[in-house]
């Protein structure tokens, strides 16, 4: 049976989860933490007790490669037992640690989607700032290690612009606003093409928001365990919080009626199993406020996520603009709060309707701008928007012709990995 007659594996490597699955499924099959806990301990009672044995270093070394764990499992590890060490291999969206990268696509073909990666095609996910050096080292790894008959490396946003459309005809110009645990891109796309020169990136992302509410729980004095905080902060984030209207309004809801609006956590100390408890308040709005009021959160970034948006556009070539204020497509799991898009959509529209009315009143009556539409688009999916816009065109007919083979790279090398044509039979 040929690789091409069966679907195509689709991961989407992100900071804080991968999502993979196959391609023309509806929601990826696993949803896991890119977490890799490797035992060292082999290592460290090689170098006690072998003084120079070169064969007991090498054995240990063998064993600590085979003795490791990924996603949830590698947290839970990492508590129960001081022996795992927990690597990140992706930091800000690029990868930063390419042995614990090659550990964590290995488990992910073989122990979740227990797939034989050289009967099927690959499509690969990258942030839109990553370096042509870093595709050479994934195709390397793709075609060397795990021996892949193709290998299609996306831009996330451009995936998540296919994940978005709403009609029946996909429409590849829109602005993404990609919120990830570690990275924020608003990055405008033109017919399938990113426009580079236009794209945006901001300090403040998914984790930032986490370690905001850690740092209101610590100020507020609540009890929680120190190594327990980050967990609970992250925990609060995704189950209680919500983005506002107003901040003031929001405070002053609070003070009424607190028994309506502050929400009871409750946990267990790892250590002890004693249970403890505590109150989240102001976190609740306070969180995804660093978005639009970054002010609240640092000193060094303050401008506010709708005015980056426009800048964003404003910045693109002009006959482009009206279509990209028409179709801003949400994307990543830190867009999912309550409102953030109606939000983000009436503070865009302000800042439109100003710069509108000043134009107006330096040109008088003779010259009248036409209003411009500003639509954010908010969808069910928008958590993996990226992976499900990744199976969409990796369904397509289109994308095995557009895929590099082992063939090409056993004849040209990694450096084919650099570039991935846009393919366009889809829309």
């Amino acid at each position: 049976m040929d690789a091409a007659s069966r679907p195509a594996v689709v991961i989407d490597n992100g900071t804080g989860y991968t999502k993979m699955g196959f391609a023309g499924n509806v929601e990826p099959c696993f949803i896991i933490p890119t977490v890799v806990a490797v035992n060292e301990s082999f290592l460290n009672q090689s170098r006690a007790s072998s003084k120079g044995n070169w064969l007991v270093q090498h054995s240990a070394g063998v064993m600590a490669d085979l003795d490791f764990f990924i996603g949830d499992e590698a947290l839970s590890r990492s508590r129960s037992s001081g022996t795992y060490n927990l690597s990140y291999p992706i930091q800000h969206g690029q990868v930063a640690n390419w042995d614990a990268m090659e550990k964590f696509w290995q488990q992910c073909i073989f122990n979740y989607l227990r797939c034989d990666p050289e009967d099927h095609y690959f499509l690969l996910t990258e942030s839109p700032l990553t370096a042509p050096e870093n595709r050479e080292y994934t195709g390397e790894i793709m075609f060397e290690t795990f021996n892949v008959p193709g290998l299609y490396i996306a831009v996330q946003p451009v995936l998540a612009l296919a994940a978005g459309y709403t009609t029946s005809r996909c429409e590849m110009t829109g602005v993404i606003v990609d919120v990830g645990d570690g990275g924020t891109h608003v990055v405008p796309v033109a017919d399938g093409y990113v426009i580079g020169s236009s794209m945006k990136s901001i300090p403040i992302s998914g984790k930032d928001v986490t370690l905001f509410i850690q740092q209101l729980l610590r100020e507020r004095g609540e009890h929680i365990p120190p190594e327990d905080s980050f967990d609970v902060a992250r925990k609060v984030k995704e189950m209680h919080c919500y983005t506002c209207s107003d901040i003031v309004k929001e405070y002053n809801k609070y003070d009424k009626e607190p028994s309506k609006y502050i929400k009871h956590f409750t946990g267990v100390k790892p250590k002890t199993g004693a249970p403890y408890s505590c109150d989240i308040g102001y976190e609740r709005f306070l969180g995804p406020e660093i978005f639009f009021n970054p002010e609240i959160y640092s000193d060094e970034f303050t401008t506010p996520l709708p005015s980056v948006v426009d800048k964003c556009i404003q910045s693109a070539p002009i006959d482009t603009r009206r279509a990209l204020y028409k179709n801003i497509v949400l994307s990543g799991g830190s867009t999912m709060f309550k409102d953030f898009n109606r939000r983000l959509q009436r503070d865009l529209k302000k800042i439109v309707d100003t710069r509108s009315l000043a134009s107006n009143a330096r040109h008088g009556a003779d010259i009248k701008s036409q209003p411009v539409e500003v639509n954010v688009v908010s969808h069910p999916i928008q958590r993996f928007a990226v992976w499900f816009g990744g199976s969409v065109l990796a369904s397509t007919s289109e994308f095995y012709e557009a895929c590099h083979t082992k063939a090409e790279y056993e004849e040209y090398g990694a450096s084919i990995c650099r570039t991935n044509p846009i393919f366009k039979g889809m829309y």
